[in-house]
């Protein structure tokens, strides 16, 4: 007799956020699949195949599905723009492992730790050109605006981050600039794609906008919370691996704003270095506020993207969004 595998109560939430766009996912699985396979070389399909195959969220063509079909779009063409940003966003993952030198996302190893930075590096450029070239594909000026300054802005935003790195004067601000960039410019790209398919408003366009950048803030400050509180058999991340490459995120910054002279001295030092005592410092973490913090701010981004649904016309489309917005505030994973 056969075991059905158990589904977590948070799959399940997620499942049911995405179910209305359940069919739209396994086709943009699909045309990712098929761009691979069409390479002429083996080891880009070889490769490609096992990040794809890593899945992950899908956040992004998922916000983009469920965007156009909020706005009544009925075609098949989100689909392929879903596939397209995807394969953009999986190619600056590989970059970034490289840059990061990470060695396991999603609970597997990263592509560089399998075949080395050279590989990664390439297969990574093959994917983000051949983004560019599906996007051409589908002809649609605006579409090519959106992705085309969503990739400038993410190489800006990884910039700004490396020359952020092993800095503790990063505040709240400098923060925000960063993530605005590398985590909210594809929300706010799917939500101008989304758009450019669908006889959108300019009201509605704002208010998607408005809702992308919450909802890539709050998605990027729960990730961060991860770093610091999270279960790695759950949320596939190196618990800590964040700080060891010095990336001064939000629970550190509230953390050192909170903090006594003593502990701000020996973190700070530790940011510096690029090393240090990580269980001490998760503890001086936990005694603050910090993580308390940052979970109000995310709630902050949930309400601000909340309120500008309001734009939109009821749908089950558009109650997915609202309850996208919590769940990934309150992911665990």
């Amino acid at each position: 007799m056969t075991k059905t595998a158990s589904i977590s109560p948070k799959a399940q939430a997620a499942r049911a956020v995405l179910a209305p766009i359940a069919e739209d996912l396994v086709a943009v699985d699909r045309i990712l699949n098929q761009e691979l396979s069409a390479s002429q070389s083996p080891k880009i399909a070889e490769v490609g195949h096992y990040i794809i195959a890593a899945g992950g969220k899908r956040m992004r063509p998922a916000l983009l599905m469920l965007m156009a079909r909020a706005l009544g779009y009925t075609g098949t063409v989100h689909q392929e723009l879903g596939a397209t940003i995807e394969m953009l966003h999986t190619a600056t993952l590989m970059h970034d492992d490289v840059v990061d030198e990470g060695m396991m996302r999603r609970g597997r190893p990263t592509a560089n730790a399998r075949w080395g930075n050279n590989v990664s590096v390439l297969v990574g450029d093959f994917m983000y050109t051949r983004s560019f070239q599906m996007m051409v594909r589908i002809g649609n000026l605006k579409v090519m605006e959106a992705l085309a300054g969503a990739a400038n802005v993410l190489s800006e935003g990884e910039v700004i981050q490396m020359q952020n790195a092993h800095d503790p004067s990063v505040d709240e601000s400098r923060y925000l600039k960063v993530i605005e960039r590398k985590t909210s410019a594809l929300f706010v790209a799917a939500a101008r794609m989304a758009c450019a398919i669908s006889d959108a408003t300019q009201t509605q366009e704002q208010a998607l906008i408005d809702y992308a950048k919450a909802l890539g803030n709050a998605f990027q400050i729960a990730d961060d919370i991860l770093d610091y509180s999270g279960d790695p058999s759950q949320s596939g991340k190196q618990i800590g691996a964040d700080f060891a490459e010095g990336k001064v995120t939000l629970p550190v910054i509230y953390t050192l704003q909170e903090t006594n002279s003593e502990n701000r001295r020996f973190i700070e030092e530790a940011i510096r270095n690029g090393h240090g005592d990580f269980e001490k410092i998760s503890a001086v973490i936990a005694q603050t506020r910090a993580i308390e913090r940052c979970r109000q701010r995310a709630h902050e981004e949930l309400n601000r993207g909340k309120k500008a649904l309001s734009a939109l016309p009821s749908s089950i489309f558009k109650n997915s969004l609202i309850e996208l917005l919590s769940f990934v505030v309150e992911r665990e994973s």
